[in-house]
């Protein structure tokens, strides 16, 4: 089989967690980004939907954060008393 090389640049910190999340489904950086090409052709175009939805920035921009441990609902309240 053929094969064609495409050069992609991205932040390294973006190729780490990407790979990293497909390490846990078993494919490597290769067949993933084969597995979008793929789903592009079949769909004649972006296999999601992009969007600007800034609630939904928003909430991702959340989700990414550490969490902050907290034992118990006093710790809780004292924490958001100092913050």
């Amino acid at each position: 089989m053929n094969t064609a090389t495409i050069a992609v640049r991205t932040d390294p910190e973006v190729k780490e967690q990407a790979q990293q999340i497909f390490k846990h489904m078993g494919l490597d950086m290769s067949t993933a980004i084969n597995m979008f090409l793929h789903q592009t052709i079949n769909m004649h175009g972006l296999p999601f939907q992009p969007s600007e939805n800034p609630f939904e920035r928003r909430v991702l921009d959340a989700a990414s954060e550490p969490s902050i441990p907290v034992g118990s609902i006093e710790d809780f309240e004292a924490m958001i008393r100092n913050a």
